[in-house]
């Protein structure tokens, strides 16, 4: 992997957003479509927000998530209802997003359309990640119920994924998607998450510590506040 070092995340941000623009625009030169794939949760927002500010063909961009909770966008725990909020607005309102959630029992997920759909778009053009300090990418989780599937060759494009303490479960694109992207990248913020990072890199067993799974090629972005 390579490390990116920013005095500041605010720089870190403009700079990133400016790659993804900068990789998308690329691909549409000699592609009819790009993708996007992002991470939920609140470290990604300030990059959303000047990312869907600029401008770029986004009619021709498809966008997915890394991961999503099974639950609806009107959840406030939905990662769609934060792309929605902050990606998915301004100049980018008008690309097409595929949502993860399809309604429904969390038992019985339909994610047979979603997998052709995701496959239909692979290899995505760009791939943006996230990180816990437990060492999880996307929803690949230590101790999930299918995390070893989810990390073995032939997985399914996005898998059902059951994390121990969690209060509903989760879809999650497979390692093998993440690792065809054309372009990987991670970003972070905070010495506890480069300690994390670091760890993972030592232990180096993607069960143990799932991000360890996607780190070779990886770009990584890392501000300390």
């Amino acid at each position: 992997m390579k490390l990116r070092e920013y005095t500041d995340s605010e720089i870190m941000w403009l700079d990133l957003a400016n790659q993804i623009a900068g990789e998308l625009n690329r691909a549409l030169m000699q592609h009819e479509r790009a993708s996007l794939a992002v991470p939920g949760g609140t470290t990604p927002g300030p990059v959303f927000d000047v990312l869907s500010a600029l401008s770029l063909p986004w009619e021709r961009i498809d966008v997915i998530l890394t991961d999503e909770r099974w639950v609806p966008e009107d959840d406030p725990r939905s990662n769609a209802r934060l792309l929605r909020e902050h990606l998915l607005v301004d100049k980018a309102a008008v690309a097409n997003f595929i949502p993860f959630y399809t309604g429904g029992d969390a038992s019985k997920m339909g994610l047979v359309d979603v997998a052709t759909k995701v496959r239909g778009l692979c290899p995505l053009t760009f791939v943006l990640l996230g990180m816990g300090a437990d060492m999880h990418t996307a929803s690949l989780f230590s101790g999930a119920d299918q995390i070893e599937k989810a990390l073995g060759p032939g997985a399914p494009e996005v898998l059902a994924m059951r994390v121990p303490g969690a209060e509903e479960p989760r879809v999650t694109l497979s390692a093998e998607v993440i690792n065809s992207a054309m372009n990987k990248h991670l970003v972070i913020i905070g010495q506890q998450k480069l300690d994390a990072l670091r760890q993972a890199e030592a232990v180096g067993n993607p069960v143990e510590a799932p991000v360890a799974a996607v780190l070779d090629g990886l770009i990584v972005h890392w501000a300390q506040s």
